[in-house]
């Protein structure tokens, strides 16, 4: 049975295999951090942290406990503080090319595969915080939390998270795009819903040689009628496309035009959207689904992947159905791991805490690839929270055991709601401070 100091050991050891010591003093000299030889130099500072978040981001005060060794909690936050985010975000990178190399690199259709897409979560309300994320805009001031918005990166095989992103909540999410690019390499392939379905975007991937899979974004009225020249309705066009050849039933070759130069993207400066080619070749294609309990009925993708033998339509279905994996990693990240809600009260600080929880993230799936490959089923399958409580419990040092498979239940819809009611208490519609004020006027008081 595993006692409360091999919690610690076990931290290190799991780390030690994908962030020795090294690379982590590496990544920090790179950075320009320097440290003294202390109690709480990077290392250690950030095997603490690691265990901190795996016990679902626990009180500070009580790591002395899982660790059994004096842990002073105002020194340890000054540790966390001086550890520079650069330091965490190249370990995360580092982390994840570390695993997918140990397990090997799953390809689709001989393509290296990335999926993103966006998430919030809530922070603490100080003025730090609400500087840098502000509370969304239907909340009155006082009665709502700053709402971070994270834009990641995943790899669509193994689930890991290469890289992550932070921005206010009403951010869009193309504007952190660029900062993601670098870590795309030619010939990839980048999977996306409408949000970055965009002339714009496209044209940077191809600059990039990257393929790229969005669906088509709403303002978008797309034809399938061969010979017709389309533009939208009105006096100001801010776009055109031409049909070019017909790919079957539900496929075409299109050329999108740079759209106007009024409607460039704020976040790119003119001189360089004025770069941007003139047209890009697009293949648009549209597919009709009959299972029940779907909102939608039909999906118009707009892809880089021109040619229908190589890419077959039914095998770009079948990849953008994996787009909704995402859906899941970020509630394993959420719910399970509870990152719903932040702890730090800087907003440095709640951007360090969320890369530690991508770190955990990518530690608990590269231990249910390696299971996968050993019970020979797919990685999804093995259960994120069966991985989770023996990583808790296990005994440094302690082999891996079978874990649970989660069944695949495909077609399987329930109507979102919530049937536990919690508590009565009703939500804050005015500042503490204007309530106290009135405390006759509390809600719920008679």
């Amino acid at each position: 049975m595993a006692t409360l100091s091999s919690a610690l050991e076990r931290v290190k050891q799991e780390l030690d295999q994908y962030l020795p010591a090294t690379v982590i003093e590496r990544a920090c000299r790179e950075a320009g951090h320097r440290w003294r030889r202390r109690q709480f130099d990077p290392v250690f500072t950030l095997q603490l942290f690691v265990l901190q978040v795996l016990h679902f981001n626990t009180a500070i005060t009580h790591l002395r406990h899982l660790a059994r060794q004096p842990i002073n909690a105002a020194a340890y936050c000054k540790a966390r503080m001086r550890l520079p985010l650069a330091v965490l975000q190249q370990l995360l990178e580092h982390s994840a090319l570390a695993i997918v190399g140990t397990e090997g690199q799953r390809l689709w259709c001989g393509l290296r595969t990335y999926l993103v897409d966006a998430t919030s979560v809530l922070a603490p309300d100080t003025p730090d915080n609400q500087k840098r994320f502000p509370q969304p805009k239907g909340q009155k001031k006082g009665c709502g939390f700053p709402a971070p918005k994270l834009l990641g990166l995943f790899d669509a095989a193994s689930g890991l998270i290469v890289r992550v992103v932070f921005s206010p909540l009403y951010t869009h999410d193309l504007r952190g795009m660029p900062r993601l690019h670098p870590r795309l390499g030619p010939g990839d392939l980048l999977v996306g819903d409408r949000a970055f379905c965009s002339y714009v975007h496209f044209a940077l991937l191809s600059a990039r040689a990257v393929l790229a899979v969005f669906r088509m974004h709403a303002s978008r009225n797309v034809s399938f009628r061969p010979q017709r020249r389309r533009r939208p309705r009105g006096p100001r066009r801010p776009f055109a496309t031409q049909f070019v050849r017909r790919l079957g039933r539900g496929g075409q070759l299109v050329y999108w035009r740079r759209p106007a130069d009024w409607c460039h993207p704020r976040w790119m400066r003119l001189r360089h959207y004025l770069r941007l080619p003139h047209e890009l070749l697009i293949r648009e294609v549209r597919w009709s689904l009959v299972a029940r309990g779907q909102r939608t009925r039909t999906v118009t993708l707009a892809t880089t992947l021109l040619d229908p033998v190589l890419y077959p339509k039914e095998k770009i279905a079948e990849l953008y159905g994996m787009r909704w994996t995402i859906e899941t990693h970020f509630g394993e990240l959420k719910t399970t791991l509870r990152m719903r809600r932040i702890k730090c009260q800087t907003a440095v600080g709640v951007q360090k805490e969320m890369v530690v929880y991508c770190l955990v993230y990518n530690l608990i799936h590269a231990l249910m690839l390696h299971v996968a490959d050993r019970q020979r089923v797919p990685s999804d399958r093995i259960s994120f929270l069966d991985t989770l409580r023996w990583l808790l419990s296990a005994a440094p040092g302690a082999p891996l055991p079978l874990l649970l498979v989660n069944p695949c239940r495909t077609g399987r819809h329930q109507p979102r709601v919530v049937k536990d009611r919690h508590d009565g208490y009703q939500r804050m519609t005015r500042p503490r401070f204007k309530m106290n004020r009135h405390p006759e006027r509390w809600p719920g008081r008679k």
